[in-house]
């Protein structure tokens, strides 16, 4: 693909961040699934990463990272320079207030090393969403108020303001809007906040969600001008054919999500691809538009086309591999791919 100009100044300034869902391995448990959070925290504090984000779900036998906010403590409180953050922490399954007294309380544990990001959907099934709120009354259709009034929690307190979060007034924790349609798009540019796209999972509107950003954004208190963030597969490893196969870990995860039989996350195995139905290809290959898999190369020349495409100002890379071990060299691959881009 043939750079456009406007983009060539973007992947000089592109950054490289972290999403982890703190994945539970078949045979483990989440105590080993958080230790190897906060041991891949801080390898990539080491390799050079911007952020370290961990994800909200419920109900997932192979998620650790449900309470979000304490995972992002244990984190914080294990690296030094490295921002931690939500991506994200799902507002409709929460009150603002409880939120802003979270994040202000780790903002004034960490300070200036704290994101929130905010996402609208529940990160679970309708039963363990009335599960967590207790009710139902609240909605996604709420999200857009939640949010201003998150920012007004942080914010400078008011005279005469009669709720206050206490941590939070004052601390300016940044929000970001998380989102997989053009919703999100729309109320990042409209708050002026930054805008993380899970292009890793639900590409299907992703350019047309980007130029709504883009066009549609206003100038905030927190933001000047918009700033994009993508999320991106990557499976690094020293050989084409190895990426490949360790890949097959999180393909069948993904399958067995997609399938409503959501798993812990399984070793990898060979001669994956001839146990897919037709169906099971389809889904695979909408998955693949925003990875990239293999050596060193070939993870860069996929990086680099794909910031070519969409202008982002940040990738944010996910990558689920069942050896802990492999993993850390991902992402260490990864971190010597976006090096060489900038």
């Amino acid at each position: 693909m043939i750079l456009c100009a406007t983009f060539d100044r973007r992947i000089i300034m592109t950054q490289f961040s972290i999403l982890d869902l703190a994945p539970i391995k078949q045979g483990s448990n989440a105590t080993e699934a958080l230790q190897n959070c906060l041991d891949l925290a801080q390898h990539a504090e080491v390799f050079g990463f911007e952020r370290f984000w961990v994800a909200e779900h419920h109900n997932m036998q192979g998620i650790a990272s449900a309470a979000t906010a304490v995972v992002i403590g244990h984190v914080a409180n294990g690296t030094s320079r490295i921002r931690i953050g939500s991506g994200g922490i799902m507002l409709p399954n929460h009150s603002p207030l409880v939120i802003a007294e979270q994040f202000g309380t780790l903002a004034s544990l960490y300070p200036d090393r704290i994101d929130l990001g905010l996402g609208r959907a529940p990160g679970t099934d309708q039963i363990t969403s009335h599960a967590l709120r207790r009710t139902l009354h609240g909605s996604a259709e709420d999200f857009p108020r939640d949010v201003i009034e998150l920012q007004q929690y942080f914010a400078e307190p008011e005279e005469g303001q009669k709720v206050m979060a206490v941590p939070g007034a004052g601390t300016h924790v940044p929000l970001w809007i998380l989102g997989s349609s053009l919703f999100g798009a729309q109320l990042a540019a409209m708050l002026g906040l930054p805008f993380a796209f899970a292009s890793h999972f639900a590409p299907a509107q992703m350019l047309q969600a980007i130029e709504l950003y883009r066009e549609g954004f206003k100038p905030s208190a927190q933001l000047a001008q918009p700033y994009l963030m993508m999320g991106y597969n990557i499976c690094a490893g020293e050989s084409l054919e190895e990426a490949e196969y360790l890949r097959t870990s999180s393909l069948q995860s993904f399958l067995n999500l997609r399938r409503g039989k959501p798993s812990q996350l399984p070793p990898p195995i060979k001669n994956f691809e001839k146990q897919l139905t037709r169906e099971d290809e389809m889904l695979l290959s909408q998955m693949g538009r925003c990875s990239a898999i293999g050596a060193l190369p070939e993870i860069k020349s996929e990086m680099a086309e794909f910031i070519s495409l969409t202008g982002a100002d940040e990738l944010i890379l996910t990558s689920s591999i069942y050896d802990h071990s492999k993993r850390l060299r991902s992402f260490e691959i990864a971190a010597e791919a976006g090096r060489s881009i900038k």
